[in-house]
């Protein structure tokens, strides 16, 4: 277990930065200047609202974890290139990240995006949960520089799990599972 750093944005004080090192260099500076606020070690009670899981994932991903409400003012561009998309975080409808886009899962024929892979939880990368959420459940918040959805963590943690990097689309009875759970209509061919 980690060792965790948890730092009040000066600017935005109900902003709480997550890290895993004393100085906090990996906090974005635009949210800044940043105050240790308290160090969290690993036999010490986690008593935040936000799972340890999800921090740990957004360390690992990020270099940091951001937790409250995000003050931020994003250029807005109408189109986005899918490596800026994945690796970008999602939001739950109160602004508290729930995982980060893995990758666009796209269909070949009409190349339209059906669903996004997002991760969460996991520690160094192992236990790590893969989860597929509809495309169109997703919309870019530019506030926060991320995807707000309507779908909750616990929604997404009962969704049909991914796995595997290779297995895309495993079968054609997981695929139904899916589109079951998320009351989906197929768009097409797949």
């Amino acid at each position: 277990m980690r060792t965790y750093y948890v730092f009040r944005s000066s600017t935005t004080p109900e902003l709480r930065g997550f890290a895993d090192d004393e100085a906090g260099e990996n906090l974005p500076t635009d949210q800044g200047p940043w105050v240790l606020d308290h160090r969290i070690g690993p036999d010490d009670e986690w008593n935040l609202d936000v799972s340890r899981a999800v921090v740990a994932a957004g360390i690992i991903e990020n270099g940091f974890y951001l937790w409250g409400p995000i003050n931020r003012t994003a250029a807005w561009h109408p189109v986005i290139e899918s490596d800026r998309v994945e690796g970008t975080a999602v939001f739950d409808p109160r602004g508290t990240q729930i995982g980060t886009i893995k990758r666009l899962l796209i269909e070949k024929v009409s190349g339209k995006v059906l669903y996004v892979d997002m991760t969460f939880g996991g520690f160094l990368g192992i236990g790590v949960h893969h989860h597929r959420i509809p495309w169109d459940k997703l919309s870019y918040d530019k506030d926060l520089e991320g995807y707000r959805t309507d779908v909750t963590e616990a929604q997404v943690r009962g969704a049909p799990a991914f796995y595997g990097d290779d297995q895309v689309w495993p079968d054609r009875k997981r695929e139904q599972e899916l589109r079951d759970y998320w009351h989906d209509i197929p768009r097409g061919p797949i």
